[in-house]
């Protein structure tokens, strides 16, 4: 719209007399009569004046297509203000008028011979900028005249246009030749013709990262470098950026390319600066570091990258984001230009904190006092945030230079004693740290964190400050009031400061048992019996089960020596750091995110490293895009199944003691049997020597949790009787897959029909429609979009219909899904509201998938976590349901619900009637364990379903009836 404004304006240069602002100001209505009688007129100015109108109220948003035929009648003039405006018009309202658009293609075919070669470029750029595929055919032959006109001119706007072109249709460009032309255009004699054709190819080859378009060799890029010191800045950019994706073969080819785009760096465009510090940061990877050239690139980096400080704020930061990174790489570009990052009190709250950042990546002991110095006194400041980061700063300067961690912990001190909340909190997180760091030598200061303790009420301080006086209790006399005086609010805490005050009181009840016998066990029962969080649960029975069987073992793991901590905690990983230095002056280098993490689509995911760096491995896919693609990768083997971290936390012996052998004596440890795994055999909390100290009994345990009745029987012969497999479980049959429905009757949209169905193949979500046309007109363009859904079901791609769809005539569609889609509880459950387009409309429908598509395949659990996780889970949560004429007997009940990943973990026998026990994952990673009662010559079985999230439980049944009837 600025554009076409700015195109009435110009009208000075050609001689007008009067200001065109009067044809943004008319209030007249029906004016489109009127227009139209004007653009009919004879005379030339009239025809002009009307126009002019014309585009002024398109540039205020009003409709007058209708004037289409009329408006490109004025295209036969030699006037280029008049043009220029019938262009504009064209542009914007081709799309919506295609068969008029093809009226104009004479005269664009007229226009690129005309011997003005500022018409002969307007006509080309026009006729790319009008996305009509009709059109497209007809604009070949004169892009083909202007790729090679004589007019550098022309040149340079053909090469952007064949990359519109090529957006539109891909595969006419590459059958026309124009990428050969295009490829050619980067010997052209003119500087910008060949940034233009970089610039063409580079889109081009963002859209097809396989392809080798962009064919860099040593010949190609001492071009390039010879035009990039005469074209303009885009231009310069452009080469830049072309550059930067070139792997030079030797270090000298390296210092030649980096002594010839070394000027780069004192242009007045700081994206120009960048792009060059883009293809220096690559290109010096291969430099040796001895050598002569290295030290003095690295001298001439540093003024540029500080000059860029002086711009206004807004470029100051994206400058700053992007010297965070390269000062992460090489630190000691910048090590000599401290103060430049000194804050300024008018810089903006997002400067300073970027400047603060990298004051730390540069603080060393050669510039350490000055350091703390403008610390001390930023954390003065009034702006709270700015205080908060001041403050951990000087915790990480004393983490990182330890010649200056005694006056860092001094500067922390001092700032206590202001008694300020948030300074307080934020010194007693960092000095946290601190001691981690150093051990054993600057704890008596603890007495003095300990006076602040009533004023502390943000999570990450009180944690911080409950681990200070875990970590030494035995030197604080009053530490199990302390740590009583936070337990008093235990629920009210976020988890944070929950599990760090569980691991507290067990470190104190490991230093101090005999005092601390009472406290201990409440944190344990809060944790266990009344908390919902299932880490601060897992953590309070690992801890009561360490206690109770092995104290000495608990010993060694809860008080085990701590690694010291790193001196930068915050750097970017290798690997990321190395593409993002190579994307340096993109929004990448902004974000400190690779471009796959937040571009949609194909475009700008090719991943990119800096050559001859050390640890070669695959980029870094984000967690985004490797979603996306739908399809769950197996996880690497370093990392164990859930049911092995059970295994190997919970490593007890299940065998039960036999009738004929000794009883164990009950100080021993205790052998648990399966029935007992979390359950309420934990009496003997205290029943072992800790360190020495007296065996303590304690008095508690945890009460017997609901087991199925069938677990309640006695065992006779340990876990082989009670998981009997006897029966043997066969082959599963294949996955179920229900019968298509009809989803969208053809008379409510108008005349598509489509039926379909959720299948779940090889691990993969798959919805399966069947497209029917009962229309008179041809269907395509089909698009598809999921409504948010209670399992955050999504397209894991777009909906491929390749062909057209003809009229009466069926296609079959699968759509791959995934579940990283936005989440919403629908009513019912398994609801999924559905959106579907065409050429035609866009038309809505609602299904319901069957809840078994999400059973995912690793959802066999371990035996022994089925138990305790069928008694863990609350009775309230139970239900049961009946399957009414079912003749399957128990194992091809088995076998058929193992086809849908409902898995066998057990199966007893009781008096004729088999108790199959089962379990299934969701995608979402809720668990459901089932117990399925099947009575020989009774066709009703029985299946009682236990869940923490109750609300799937009749999803699940009606999985159950689904598959086991089918």
């Amino acid at each position: 719209m600025q554009e076409w404004a700015n195109q009435l304006c110009e009208n000075r240069q050609f001689g007008s007399k009067m200001t065109d602002s009067k044809y943004f100001t008319t209030t007249k209505k029906g004016e489109i009569f009127e227009l139209k009688a004007e653009l009919n007129s004879d005379k030339k100015e009239k025809k002009k004046e009307a126009v002019k109108k014309v585009i002024a109220s398109m540039t205020v948003g009003k409709d007058v297509s209708a004037l289409f035929p009329d408006v490109v009648n004025c295209m036969q003039t030699d006037n280029l203000e008049l043009k220029k405006l019938v262009y504009l018009y064209l542009m914007n309202y081709a799309k919506s008028q295609p068969d008029m658009a093809i009226m104009a293609v004479n005269t664009f075919v007229k226009d690129c011979e005309d011997p003005n070669p500022l018409i002969r470029a307007l006509a080309v750029r026009t006729m790319g900028c009008i996305r009509v595929d009709k059109i497209t055919e007809y604009l070949c032959e004169p892009l083909r005249k202007c790729l090679k006109d004589e007019d550098p001119y022309v040149r340079k706007t053909a090469a952007v246009c064949v990359a519109k072109l090529h957006d539109i249709n891909a595969q006419l460009v590459e059958d026309q030749g124009f990428l050969d032309t295009l490829k050619d255009l980067i010997s052209d004699s003119n500087p910008m013709v060949v940034a233009n054709a970089v610039a063409a190819l580079s889109e081009i080859a963002e859209s097809h990262p396989n392809s080798n378009l962009l064919d860099l060799n040593p010949q190609t890029i001492n071009k390039l470098l010879t035009a990039l010191n005469e074209c303009t800045e885009w231009g310069q950019i452009f080469i830049l950026d072309c550059l930067a994706n070139y792997t030079p073969r030797d270090d000298r080819e390296s210092q030649s390319i980096c002594e010839r785009v070394t000027p780069r760096l004192s242009h007045a465009n700081s994206a120009v600066v960048l792009s060059a510090v883009k293809v220096l940061m690559k290109f010096m990877e291969m430099l040796p570091k001895d050598l002569d050239y290295y030290g003095t690139l690295l001298k001439k980096l540093a003024p540029p990258l500080v000059t860029l400080l002086s711009a206004e704020p807004e470029l100051q930061y994206v400058a700053l984001r992007n010297i965070n990174l390269i000062v992460q790489r090489r630190p000691e570009i910048l090590k000599h230009e401290m103060k430049v990052f000194f804050v300024k009190y008018n810089d903006p709250i997002y400067v300073k904190l970027e400047k603060l950042d990298i004051m730390i990546r540069l603080a060393s002991q050669a510039n350490i006092a000055q350091v703390l110095a403008e610390l001390k006194e930023y954390a003065t400041e009034v702006d709270v945030d700015f205080v908060r980061k001041a403050v951990r700063a000087i915790g990480r300067c004393a983490i990182k230079v330890e010649q200056s961690a005694e006056r860092c912990v001094s500067t922390l001190l001092d700032l206590i004693q202001t008694k300020v909340n948030y300074v307080v909190q934020e010194a007693i997180v960092v000095i946290k740290d601190i001691f981690r760091k150093y051990p054993n030598k600057y704890e008596s200061v603890i007495a003095t964190l300990c006076e602040n303790l009533d004023s502390l009420d943000e999570p990450e301080a009180r944690a911080a400050m409950i681990w200070i006086v875990g970590e030494y209790a035995e030197r604080i006399d009053n530490a199990d009031e302390l740590l009583e005086s936070f337990l008093e609010g235990f629920h009210d805490e976020s988890t944070q400061v929950q599990l760090q005050l569980l691991t507290a009181i067990v470190k104190l009840f490991l230093k101090k048992p005999t005092e601390t016998q009472e406290l201990v066990q409440q944190v344990l029962s809060l944790a266990t019996q009344d908390s919902d969080n299932p880490d601060l649960r897992d953590r309070g029975y690992i801890y009561w089960r360490l206690l109770s069987t092995d104290p000495v073992a608990a010993k060694e793991v809860v008080l085990a020596e701590k690694p010291l901590i790193s001196e930068e905690t915050d750097l970017i990983e290798p690997t990321l750091l190395e593409e993002l230095i190579c994307h340096i002056g993109t929004l990448a280098s902004v974000y400190h995110k690779p471009p796959s993490a937040f571009v949609e689509g194909s475009r700008g995911v090719q991943h990119k490293r800096l050559p001859g760096s050390a640890g070669s491995g695959e980029s870094v896919e984000s967690p985004d895009a490797a979603s996306a693609a739908g399809v769950s990768e197996a996880p690497p083997a370093v990392i164990p199944s859930q049911g092995d971290l059970l295994g190997d936390l919970l490593n007890l012996d299940l065998t039960p003691p036999t009738a004929t052998g000794p009883t164990p004596p009950p100080s021993s440890g205790m052998q648990m049997g399966a029935m007992d795994l979390l359950g309420g055999g934990l009496d003997s909390l205290l029943g072992g020597d800790i360190g020495g100290s007296p065996a303590m009994a304690a008095g508690f345990g945890a009460p017997p949790a609901a087991v199925p009745a069938s677990f309640s029987a006695p065992v006779s012969g340990g876990l082989d009787d009670l998981f009997d497999l006897g029966g043997g479980v066969g082959m599963p049959m294949g996955a179920y897959i229900p019968a298509k429905t009809l989803w969208l009757p053809a008379m409510k949209a108008k005349g598509l029909e489509i039926s379909g169905t959720f299948a779940r193949r090889s691990g993969v979500i798959q919805m399966e429609m069947t497209l029917t046309n009962k229309a008179m007109s041809v269907m395509t363009d089909f698009a598809i979009q999921f409504n948010r859904n209670s399992f955050g079901l999504a397209p894991a791609g777009p909906m491929q219909v390749l062909t057209p769809v003809s009229p009466n005539q069926s296609i079959e569609v699968a759509l791959p899904l995934n579940t990283v889609g936005p989440v919403m509880k629908m009513e019912p459950l398994n609801n999924l509201q559905v959106a579907v387009k065409n050429n035609i409309d866009v038309f809505y429908f609602s299904c319901q998938y069957p809840i078994s598509m999400l059973f995912v395949e690793d959802g066999k659990m371990e035996r022994q976590v089925f138990l305790a996780t069928w008694k863990d889970i609350p009775n309230d949560n139970e239900s049961q349901f009946q399957i009414k004429d079912c003749h399957l007997n128990s194992d091809a009940a088995s076998n058929k619900l193992q086809g849908s990943n409902i898995f066998t973990i057990a199966k007893r026998t009781v008096e004729g009637q088999d108790m199959l026990y089962q379990s299934m994952k969701l995608s979402n990673g809720i668990w459901v364990l089932a117990e399925l009662r099947v009575q020989a010559g009774n066709p009703n079985y029985t299946v009682s379903l236990k869940c923490r999230a109750p609300e799937v439980s009749q999803c699940v049944f009606q999985s159950y009836e689904a598959v086991l009837k089918n």
